[in-house]
């Protein structure tokens, strides 16, 4: 049984938990579609040795607030 499974029996019993589950993984799951789409589109991973001074390259982030029916998300 994955940490997931585990986590999701446990919030059965009580529906608030559920909701900050499932915003935890859907966070998850945009950071990781975030950063996926991000090196898909530079076309290298990050601290790649090509993608140094091309002018295109990773050079900082912030962070994002968004508001979902399970609650505030945030980018990192």
């Amino acid at each position: 049984m994955n940490d997931f499974t585990k986590d999701f029996a446990q919030a059965l019993f009580n529906p608030d938990k559920i909701n900050d589950l499932l915003r935890k993984e859907l966070q998850q799951a945009v950071n990781n579609l975030l950063e996926a789409e991000l090196t898909a589109f530079l076309g290298y991973v990050p601290y790649a040795r090509n993608g140094w001074n091309t002018g295109n390259s990773r050079n900082g982030a912030y962070f994002r607030k968004v508001d979902t029916q399970f609650g505030p998300m945030e980018k990192t």
